[in-house]
Protein backbone atom coordinates (compact mmCIF):
# COMPACT_ATOMS: atom_id res chain seq x y z
CA UNK A 1 0.00 0.00 0.00
CA UNK A 2 1.36 3.54 -1.07
CA UNK A 3 1.20 5.99 1.84
CA UNK A 4 -0.91 9.18 1.50
CA UNK A 5 0.49 11.51 -1.30
CA UNK A 6 0.34 14.66 0.90
CA UNK A 7 2.47 13.71 3.76
CA UNK A 8 4.98 11.81 1.71
CA UNK A 9 6.21 13.09 -1.97
CA UNK A 10 5.52 9.90 -3.99
CA UNK A 11 7.96 9.56 -6.44
CA UNK A 12 6.92 11.46 -9.55
CA UNK A 13 8.14 10.97 -13.47
CA UNK A 14 12.16 11.90 -13.11
CA UNK A 15 13.51 14.62 -15.35
CA UNK A 16 16.67 15.62 -16.39
CA UNK A 17 18.55 18.47 -14.68
CA UNK A 18 22.37 19.24 -15.87
CA UNK A 19 24.66 20.07 -13.74
CA UNK A 20 23.36 17.83 -10.56
CA UNK A 21 26.26 16.94 -8.28
CA UNK A 22 26.51 13.44 -6.83
CA UNK A 23 24.12 13.00 -3.73
CA UNK A 24 26.23 12.37 -0.76
CA UNK A 25 24.07 9.96 1.25
CA UNK A 26 21.67 7.14 0.19
CA UNK A 27 19.84 5.67 2.81
CA UNK A 28 18.07 2.07 1.71
CA UNK A 29 15.33 1.17 3.87
CA UNK A 30 12.99 3.57 5.54
CA UNK A 31 12.44 1.50 9.00
CA UNK A 32 13.72 2.25 12.74
CA UNK A 33 17.25 2.61 11.57
CA UNK A 34 16.67 4.76 7.76
CA UNK A 35 14.54 7.12 10.09
CA UNK A 36 16.95 7.73 12.84
CA UNK A 37 20.02 8.02 10.47
CA UNK A 38 17.87 10.36 8.27
CA UNK A 39 17.32 12.25 11.93
CA UNK A 40 20.70 12.57 12.27
CA UNK A 41 21.55 14.05 9.00
CA UNK A 42 19.64 16.16 9.22
CA UNK A 43 20.98 18.74 11.83
CA UNK A 44 19.95 17.50 14.85
CA UNK A 45 22.66 16.95 16.85
CA UNK A 46 23.50 15.87 20.36
CA UNK A 47 25.08 17.31 23.67
CA UNK A 48 25.78 16.36 27.18
CA UNK A 49 23.01 17.89 28.92
CA UNK A 50 24.99 19.76 32.04
CA UNK A 51 23.98 19.21 35.45
CA UNK A 52 22.75 15.65 34.26
CA UNK A 53 23.87 12.84 36.27
CA UNK A 54 24.66 9.44 34.84
CA UNK A 55 24.49 6.15 36.85
CA UNK A 56 27.90 4.78 35.05
CA UNK A 57 30.56 6.79 37.16
CA UNK A 58 33.01 6.60 34.50
CA UNK A 59 31.09 7.43 31.71
CA UNK A 60 29.82 10.87 33.55
CA UNK A 61 33.10 11.40 33.77
CA UNK A 62 34.22 11.18 30.29
CA UNK A 63 30.75 13.33 29.18
CA UNK A 64 32.16 16.24 31.35
CA UNK A 65 34.83 16.15 29.69
CA UNK A 66 33.80 17.72 26.52
CA UNK A 67 30.39 18.76 27.31
CA UNK A 68 30.72 21.33 24.10
CA UNK A 69 31.26 19.25 21.90
CA UNK A 70 28.57 16.95 20.32
CA UNK A 71 28.77 13.42 20.70
CA UNK A 72 28.76 12.96 17.40
CA UNK A 73 31.84 14.54 17.08
CA UNK A 74 33.40 13.23 20.03
CA UNK A 75 35.27 9.36 19.73
CA UNK A 76 33.02 6.63 20.38
CA UNK A 77 35.49 3.91 21.02
CA UNK A 78 36.50 6.03 24.36
CA UNK A 79 33.16 7.04 25.26
CA UNK A 80 31.85 3.17 24.79
CA UNK A 81 34.60 1.44 26.90
CA UNK A 82 34.08 -0.45 29.46
CA UNK A 83 29.98 -0.79 28.53
CA UNK A 84 27.97 -3.66 29.29
CA UNK A 85 24.53 -4.68 28.62
CA UNK A 86 22.24 -6.64 25.95
CA UNK A 87 24.34 -5.90 22.70
CA UNK A 88 27.40 -7.16 21.35
CA UNK A 89 27.64 -3.67 19.84
CA UNK A 90 29.76 -1.00 21.77
CA UNK A 91 28.15 1.95 20.55
CA UNK A 92 24.19 0.50 20.69
CA UNK A 93 25.20 -0.11 24.19
CA UNK A 94 26.27 3.75 24.52
CA UNK A 95 23.71 5.59 22.81
CA UNK A 96 20.96 3.01 24.37
CA UNK A 97 22.22 4.12 27.77
CA UNK A 98 22.83 8.09 26.99
CA UNK A 99 18.85 7.54 26.07
CA UNK A 100 17.80 5.41 28.53
CA UNK A 101 20.19 5.60 31.35
CA UNK A 102 18.99 2.74 33.83
CA UNK A 103 16.04 1.24 31.78
CA UNK A 104 17.62 -2.56 32.65
CA UNK A 105 17.24 -2.03 36.29
CA UNK A 106 13.40 -0.90 35.54
CA UNK A 107 14.85 2.58 36.22
CA UNK A 108 13.11 5.85 34.35
CA UNK A 109 15.99 7.85 34.86
CA UNK A 110 15.92 11.04 32.08
CA UNK A 111 18.02 10.85 29.03
CA UNK A 112 21.31 12.63 29.70
CA UNK A 113 21.06 14.11 26.03
CA UNK A 114 19.65 17.32 24.61
CA UNK A 115 18.99 17.98 21.05
CA UNK A 116 19.44 21.23 19.01
CA UNK A 117 18.63 21.51 15.65
CA UNK A 118 21.65 22.53 13.49
CA UNK A 119 20.85 22.97 9.77
CA UNK A 120 24.39 23.90 8.33
CA UNK A 121 25.56 20.31 9.90
CA UNK A 122 22.91 18.95 7.39
CA UNK A 123 24.17 16.51 4.96
CA UNK A 124 21.88 16.16 1.74
CA UNK A 125 20.62 12.52 1.64
CA UNK A 126 17.91 10.43 0.02
CA UNK A 127 16.09 7.69 2.46
CA UNK A 128 14.08 4.90 -0.82
CA UNK A 129 11.72 2.39 0.87
CA UNK A 130 9.05 0.21 -0.45
CA UNK A 131 5.92 1.65 1.82
CA UNK A 132 6.15 4.53 4.52
CA UNK A 133 8.44 4.77 6.96
CA UNK A 134 8.49 2.27 9.51
CA UNK A 135 9.63 -0.06 6.99
CA UNK A 136 8.32 -3.95 7.77
CA UNK A 137 6.05 -2.28 11.09
CA UNK A 138 3.58 -1.82 8.19
CA UNK A 139 3.88 -5.60 7.40
CA UNK A 140 2.84 -7.12 11.20
CA UNK A 141 -0.46 -7.84 11.51
CA UNK A 142 -1.52 -4.81 13.68
CA UNK A 143 -2.70 -6.31 16.96
CA UNK A 144 0.77 -7.94 17.39
CA UNK A 145 2.32 -7.15 20.47
CA UNK A 146 5.66 -6.05 20.80
CA UNK A 147 8.58 -8.53 22.21
CA UNK A 148 9.91 -5.25 23.44
CA UNK A 149 9.08 -2.83 26.16
CA UNK A 150 7.13 -0.35 24.75
CA UNK A 151 9.95 2.46 25.87
CA UNK A 152 12.40 0.96 24.21
CA UNK A 153 10.54 1.12 20.94
CA UNK A 154 10.85 4.92 20.93
CA UNK A 155 13.36 7.20 18.29
CA UNK A 156 15.49 9.91 19.53
CA UNK A 157 14.13 12.91 21.07
CA UNK A 158 10.81 11.47 21.27
CA UNK A 159 9.76 9.39 23.17
CA UNK A 160 6.44 6.53 21.99
CA UNK A 161 4.91 7.00 25.94
CA UNK A 162 4.43 10.69 24.72
CA UNK A 163 3.34 9.55 21.27
CA UNK A 164 0.81 7.47 23.30
CA UNK A 165 -0.16 9.89 25.83
CA UNK A 166 -1.22 12.18 22.75
CA UNK A 167 -3.70 9.12 21.86
CA UNK A 168 -4.92 9.17 25.18
CA UNK A 169 -4.04 5.46 25.43
CA UNK A 170 -1.35 3.75 27.66
CA UNK A 171 1.18 0.20 27.03
CA UNK A 172 -0.59 -3.49 27.79
CA UNK A 173 1.89 -5.09 30.22
CA UNK A 174 4.56 -2.05 29.04
CA UNK A 175 4.34 -3.48 25.26
CA UNK A 176 2.49 -2.17 22.08
CA UNK A 177 0.93 -3.50 19.32
CA UNK A 178 2.88 -3.53 15.95
CA UNK A 179 -0.03 -0.75 14.33
CA UNK A 180 0.80 1.88 17.40
CA UNK A 181 4.65 1.16 16.18
CA UNK A 182 3.72 1.82 12.34
CA UNK A 183 1.99 4.80 13.31
CA UNK A 184 4.78 6.21 15.58
CA UNK A 185 7.51 5.73 13.03
CA UNK A 186 4.88 7.70 10.12
CA UNK A 187 4.12 10.58 12.83
CA UNK A 188 8.11 10.88 14.01
CA UNK A 189 9.12 11.68 10.86
CA UNK A 190 6.70 14.14 10.15
CA UNK A 191 6.95 15.73 13.41
CA UNK A 192 10.86 16.39 12.74
CA UNK A 193 9.99 17.67 9.49
CA UNK A 194 12.09 14.98 7.62
CA UNK A 195 9.52 13.81 4.95
CA UNK A 196 11.43 15.46 2.39
CA UNK A 197 14.29 13.38 2.11
CA UNK A 198 11.90 10.03 2.31
CA UNK A 199 11.04 8.94 -1.14
CA UNK A 200 7.85 6.10 -0.33
CA UNK A 201 7.32 3.54 -2.84
CA UNK A 202 10.48 2.70 -4.38
CA UNK A 203 12.38 -0.69 -5.00
CA UNK A 204 15.83 -0.72 -5.47
CA UNK A 205 17.35 -3.23 -7.95
CA UNK A 206 20.59 -2.68 -8.01
CA UNK A 207 23.72 -0.92 -6.20
CA UNK A 208 27.54 -0.95 -7.99
CA UNK A 209 30.01 1.04 -8.09
CA UNK A 210 30.84 3.12 -11.30
CA UNK A 211 34.08 5.76 -12.29
CA UNK A 212 32.73 8.96 -11.16
CA UNK A 213 34.87 10.37 -14.51
CA UNK A 214 32.05 8.35 -16.28
CA UNK A 215 28.97 10.03 -14.63
CA UNK A 216 30.67 13.52 -15.05
CA UNK A 217 29.71 14.56 -18.19
CA UNK A 218 25.90 13.17 -18.47
CA UNK A 219 22.74 14.30 -16.48
CA UNK A 220 21.38 11.79 -13.79
CA UNK A 221 17.61 11.27 -13.60
CA UNK A 222 16.75 12.81 -10.10
CA UNK A 223 15.01 12.28 -7.43
CA UNK A 224 15.42 15.27 -5.41
CA UNK A 225 13.60 18.59 -4.87
CA UNK A 226 15.65 21.58 -4.82
CA UNK A 227 19.17 22.21 -6.01
CA UNK A 228 22.24 20.22 -4.30
CA UNK A 229 23.78 21.86 -0.80
CA UNK A 230 26.41 19.89 -1.74
CA UNK A 231 29.65 19.83 -3.42
CA UNK A 232 31.03 16.54 -5.01
CA UNK A 233 33.81 14.77 -3.63
CA UNK A 234 36.27 16.33 -6.98
CA UNK A 235 38.61 13.51 -5.11
CA UNK A 236 36.26 10.18 -5.35
CA UNK A 237 37.41 8.33 -8.11
CA UNK A 238 34.13 5.73 -7.81
CA UNK A 239 30.81 6.46 -6.82
CA UNK A 240 27.74 4.27 -6.13
CA UNK A 241 25.20 4.12 -8.91
CA UNK A 242 21.61 3.03 -7.38
CA UNK A 243 19.17 2.31 -9.99
CA UNK A 244 15.09 0.95 -8.92
CA UNK A 245 11.56 1.74 -9.63
CA UNK A 246 8.68 3.38 -8.13
CA UNK A 247 5.86 2.90 -8.11
CA UNK A 248 3.11 5.11 -9.42
CA UNK A 249 -0.30 5.94 -7.89
CA UNK A 250 -1.83 4.20 -11.31
CA UNK A 251 0.59 1.21 -10.17
CA UNK A 252 2.70 1.91 -13.07
CA UNK A 253 6.50 1.39 -12.67
CA UNK A 254 8.61 4.48 -13.76
CA UNK A 255 12.26 3.87 -13.51
CA UNK A 256 15.25 6.02 -11.53
CA UNK A 257 18.62 6.25 -11.54
CA UNK A 258 21.07 8.15 -8.89
CA UNK A 259 24.52 8.41 -7.90
CA UNK A 260 25.69 8.75 -4.41
CA UNK A 261 29.41 9.01 -2.80
CA UNK A 262 27.68 6.31 0.51
CA UNK A 263 25.10 4.25 0.62
CA UNK A 264 23.47 2.92 3.89
CA UNK A 265 21.63 -0.63 3.56
CA UNK A 266 18.72 -0.58 6.40
CA UNK A 267 16.74 -2.88 4.65
CA UNK A 268 16.29 -5.36 7.58
CA UNK A 269 15.70 -9.17 7.02
CA UNK A 270 11.72 -9.04 7.01
CA UNK A 271 11.92 -9.57 3.39
CA UNK A 272 12.50 -13.69 2.69
CA UNK A 273 10.95 -16.39 5.26
CA UNK A 274 13.40 -19.24 5.64
CA UNK A 275 12.70 -22.36 3.74
CA UNK A 276 13.08 -26.13 5.34
CA UNK A 277 14.54 -27.33 1.77
CA UNK A 278 12.68 -30.39 1.93
CA UNK A 279 10.19 -32.53 -0.78
CA UNK A 280 7.13 -30.92 -1.39
CA UNK A 281 7.43 -27.69 -0.15
CA UNK A 282 6.09 -25.64 -2.51
CA UNK A 283 2.53 -26.94 -2.56
CA UNK A 284 0.11 -24.78 -1.96
CA UNK A 285 -1.01 -25.84 1.51
CA UNK A 286 2.54 -25.21 2.97
CA UNK A 287 2.64 -21.39 3.86
CA UNK A 288 5.88 -19.53 5.19
CA UNK A 289 3.98 -16.61 6.72
CA UNK A 290 1.54 -16.24 9.84
CA UNK A 291 -1.09 -13.94 7.35
CA UNK A 292 -1.42 -17.37 5.21
CA UNK A 293 -3.24 -18.59 8.72
CA UNK A 294 -5.08 -15.42 9.62
CA UNK A 295 -6.43 -15.34 5.92
CA UNK A 296 -7.45 -19.09 6.11
CA UNK A 297 -9.33 -18.60 9.27
CA UNK A 298 -11.57 -15.69 7.65
CA UNK A 299 -12.35 -17.75 4.55
CA UNK A 300 -13.55 -20.61 6.98
CA UNK A 301 -11.07 -23.01 5.04
CA UNK A 302 -9.61 -24.06 8.62
CA UNK A 303 -11.68 -24.75 12.15
CA UNK A 304 -12.35 -26.62 14.57
CA UNK A 305 -13.43 -29.24 12.79
CA UNK A 306 -10.59 -29.54 10.52
CA UNK A 307 -7.07 -31.69 10.33
CA UNK A 308 -4.50 -30.19 12.37
CA UNK A 309 -2.66 -26.93 11.27
CA UNK A 310 1.42 -28.27 11.28
CA UNK A 311 3.56 -24.96 12.60
CA UNK A 312 6.98 -25.47 12.50
CA UNK A 313 9.35 -23.52 14.27
CA UNK A 314 10.42 -22.24 18.30
CA UNK A 315 10.63 -18.86 17.72
CA UNK A 316 8.33 -15.75 18.44
CA UNK A 317 6.49 -16.01 14.88
CA UNK A 318 5.83 -19.62 16.16
CA UNK A 319 4.52 -19.07 18.94
CA UNK A 320 2.22 -16.05 17.91
CA UNK A 321 0.35 -18.79 15.48
CA UNK A 322 0.12 -20.98 17.77
CA UNK A 323 -1.94 -18.86 20.47
CA UNK A 324 -4.01 -17.51 17.46
CA UNK A 325 -4.71 -21.20 16.21
CA UNK A 326 -5.38 -21.86 20.15
CA UNK A 327 -8.15 -18.61 20.43
CA UNK A 328 -9.54 -20.26 17.30
CA UNK A 329 -9.87 -23.19 19.05
CA UNK A 330 -7.98 -25.35 15.75
CA UNK A 331 -5.73 -28.17 16.54
CA UNK A 332 -2.26 -27.91 16.21
CA UNK A 333 1.05 -29.96 15.82
CA UNK A 334 3.75 -27.95 16.63
CA UNK A 335 7.64 -29.36 15.16
CA UNK A 336 10.74 -28.15 16.18
CA UNK A 337 14.48 -29.17 16.77
CA UNK A 338 15.52 -28.12 19.85
CA UNK A 339 14.91 -29.63 23.34
CA UNK A 340 12.04 -28.22 25.33
CA UNK A 341 14.93 -27.27 27.92
CA UNK A 342 17.24 -25.84 25.62
CA UNK A 343 19.01 -22.25 26.89
CA UNK A 344 18.96 -21.21 23.58
CA UNK A 345 15.19 -21.57 23.43
CA UNK A 346 13.79 -17.82 23.42
CA UNK A 347 11.06 -18.95 25.48
CA UNK A 348 14.08 -19.85 28.22
CA UNK A 349 15.32 -16.06 28.23
CA UNK A 350 11.74 -14.39 28.09
CA UNK A 351 10.86 -13.18 32.13
CA UNK A 352 8.03 -14.98 33.20
CA UNK A 353 5.87 -11.96 34.34
CA UNK A 354 6.72 -9.45 31.70
CA UNK A 355 5.29 -12.29 28.65
CA UNK A 356 2.52 -14.36 30.40
CA UNK A 357 1.27 -15.28 26.95
CA UNK A 358 4.84 -16.97 25.62
CA UNK A 359 5.38 -18.61 28.96
CA UNK A 360 1.94 -19.76 28.00
CA UNK A 361 3.37 -21.61 24.96
CA UNK A 362 6.34 -22.81 26.33
CA UNK A 363 4.21 -24.29 28.93
CA UNK A 364 2.21 -26.18 26.24
CA UNK A 365 5.59 -26.82 24.84
CA UNK A 366 6.49 -28.97 27.91
CA UNK A 367 3.15 -30.34 29.15
CA UNK A 368 1.19 -31.65 26.03
CA UNK A 369 3.91 -33.80 23.93
CA UNK A 370 2.79 -36.99 21.97
CA UNK A 371 4.11 -39.14 24.53
CA UNK A 372 2.27 -37.56 27.57
CA UNK A 373 -1.03 -35.94 27.51
CA UNK A 374 -1.45 -32.63 28.91
CA UNK A 375 -4.36 -30.18 30.00
CA UNK A 376 -4.36 -28.11 26.72
CA UNK A 377 -7.05 -29.82 23.73
CA UNK A 378 -5.97 -29.49 20.19
CA UNK A 379 -2.19 -29.11 20.59
CA UNK A 380 0.41 -31.55 20.73
CA UNK A 381 4.04 -30.72 20.84
CA UNK A 382 7.00 -32.82 18.92
CA UNK A 383 10.26 -31.63 20.22
CA UNK A 384 13.56 -32.94 18.68
CA UNK A 385 11.38 -33.29 15.64
CA UNK A 386 12.00 -32.11 11.64
CA UNK A 387 10.08 -32.31 8.61
CA UNK A 388 11.10 -34.83 6.00
CA UNK A 389 8.47 -34.17 3.18
CA UNK A 390 4.78 -32.85 2.36
CA UNK A 391 2.80 -34.74 0.12
CA UNK A 392 0.23 -34.34 -2.88
CA UNK A 393 -2.23 -36.05 -0.17
CA UNK A 394 -1.64 -33.24 2.78
CA UNK A 395 0.11 -36.23 4.40
CA UNK A 396 3.51 -34.54 6.05
CA UNK A 397 6.59 -37.12 7.57
CA UNK A 398 8.06 -36.40 10.66
CA UNK A 399 11.32 -37.20 12.06
CA UNK A 400 11.90 -37.52 15.37
CA UNK A 401 16.06 -37.67 16.78
CA UNK A 402 16.21 -41.57 16.80
CA UNK A 403 15.42 -41.85 12.73
CA UNK A 404 11.64 -43.30 14.12
CA UNK A 405 9.74 -41.45 10.84
CA UNK A 406 5.64 -41.30 11.32
CA UNK A 407 3.23 -39.53 8.93
CA UNK A 408 0.19 -36.77 10.05
CA UNK A 409 -2.83 -35.91 7.96
CA UNK A 410 -2.51 -31.92 7.89
CA UNK A 411 -5.20 -28.92 7.05
CA UNK A 412 -2.17 -26.71 6.39
CA UNK A 413 1.49 -26.24 7.36
CA UNK A 414 3.04 -22.75 8.57
CA UNK A 415 7.12 -22.90 8.25
CA UNK A 416 7.91 -20.38 10.92
CA UNK A 417 11.97 -20.59 11.59
CA UNK A 418 12.61 -17.26 10.79
CA UNK A 419 13.76 -14.90 7.57
CA UNK A 420 16.47 -14.08 5.67
CA UNK A 421 17.40 -10.36 3.75
CA UNK A 422 16.43 -9.61 0.24
CA UNK A 423 19.71 -8.23 -1.14
CA UNK A 424 19.48 -9.09 -4.74
CA UNK A 425 20.41 -5.32 -5.33
CA UNK A 426 23.39 -6.24 -4.23
CA UNK A 427 26.84 -8.23 -6.66
CA UNK A 428 26.25 -11.70 -5.76
CA UNK A 429 23.60 -10.65 -2.93
CA UNK A 430 25.59 -9.39 -0.67
CA UNK A 431 27.62 -12.21 0.70
CA UNK A 432 31.04 -11.13 -0.17
CA UNK A 433 30.50 -8.83 2.86
CA UNK A 434 29.46 -10.91 5.40
CA UNK A 435 31.53 -12.29 8.11
CA UNK A 436 31.74 -15.30 6.45
CA UNK A 437 31.68 -14.61 2.76
CA UNK A 438 31.21 -18.03 1.70
CA UNK A 439 27.73 -17.88 3.15
CA UNK A 440 24.46 -15.93 2.30
CA UNK A 441 24.06 -12.73 5.01
CA UNK A 442 22.09 -13.70 8.01
CA UNK A 443 20.93 -11.44 10.66
CA UNK A 444 21.88 -13.86 13.63
CA UNK A 445 24.28 -16.35 12.23
CA UNK A 446 26.62 -14.64 9.68
CA UNK A 447 25.73 -10.44 9.52
CA UNK A 448 27.30 -8.05 7.15
CA UNK A 449 30.63 -7.27 9.10
CA UNK A 450 31.16 -3.66 9.58
CA UNK A 451 33.74 -1.83 11.69
CA UNK A 452 32.01 -1.63 15.14
CA UNK A 453 32.29 2.00 15.44
CA UNK A 454 31.45 4.03 11.83
CA UNK A 455 29.29 0.78 10.62
CA UNK A 456 31.18 1.54 7.31
CA UNK A 457 31.30 -2.20 5.70
CA UNK A 458 34.77 -3.78 5.61
CA UNK A 459 34.84 -4.78 2.26
CA UNK A 460 33.49 -1.98 0.50
CA UNK A 461 34.34 1.65 1.38
CA UNK A 462 31.49 3.96 1.38
CA UNK A 463 29.31 1.34 2.02
CA UNK A 464 27.49 1.30 5.20
CA UNK A 465 25.10 -1.59 7.03
CA UNK A 466 22.52 -0.68 10.18
CA UNK A 467 20.18 -3.06 11.71
CA UNK A 468 19.76 -6.59 11.32
CA UNK A 469 22.19 -6.53 8.42
CA UNK A 470 24.75 -5.77 10.99
CA UNK A 471 23.67 -7.83 13.53
CA UNK A 472 21.22 -5.31 15.96
CA UNK A 473 18.25 -6.99 15.94
CA UNK A 474 15.90 -4.50 18.61
CA UNK A 475 14.66 -1.07 17.47
CA UNK A 476 16.86 -0.03 20.79
CA UNK A 477 19.83 -0.70 19.55
CA UNK A 478 19.80 -0.12 15.94
CA UNK A 479 19.93 3.77 16.88
CA UNK A 480 23.65 3.18 18.15
CA UNK A 481 24.15 2.31 14.27
CA UNK A 482 22.81 5.16 13.20
CA UNK A 483 24.92 7.19 15.26
CA UNK A 484 27.84 5.61 14.40
CA UNK A 485 27.13 6.02 10.81
CA UNK A 486 26.33 9.60 10.76
CA UNK A 487 29.58 10.66 12.87
CA UNK A 488 31.85 8.60 9.97
CA UNK A 489 29.65 10.60 7.39
CA UNK A 490 30.50 14.15 9.17
CA UNK A 491 33.35 13.21 10.00
CA UNK A 492 33.69 12.66 5.73
CA UNK A 493 32.02 15.86 5.21
CA UNK A 494 34.36 18.04 7.38
CA UNK A 495 37.43 16.91 4.99
CA UNK A 496 35.10 18.07 2.05
CA UNK A 497 33.01 20.95 2.89
CA UNK A 498 30.49 22.42 0.83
Amino acid sequence: MLPDRKMYPLLTRPSNKSGLKTLPVVIIGNGPSGICLSYLLSGYTPYFKRHSLHPHPILQRKLEEAPEVSVLDQDLEYLSEGLEGRSRSPVALLFDTLQRPDTDFGGTAESVLTWWHEPDRAIPHLVLGRNAPGGAWHSIEGSMVTLSRGEWMGLPDFPFKEWLKQKRRGLRNNRATAEDIAQYYQHYVMKKGLQKNFRCGTVVTSVRKVSAESISNHTQKDLQDSDPLWSSNEQSTEVFQVDGFFKTVEGDKEPFSLHAENVVLATGTYDNPTWLGVKGENLSYVHHQLSALEEAVKNNSVGIMSDPVLIVGAGLTAADAILFAHHCNIPVIHVFRRRVSDPGLIFNQLPKMMYPEYHKVHQMMKEQTAACAGPYECYISLPEHHVLSFGKDKKCILQDKNGCQKAYKISMALVLTGSNPNLSFLPNNGIDLAMDSDQPVNSKRNPIDVDPFTYECTQEKGLYALGPLAGDNFVRFVQGGALAAASSLLKKASKNPP
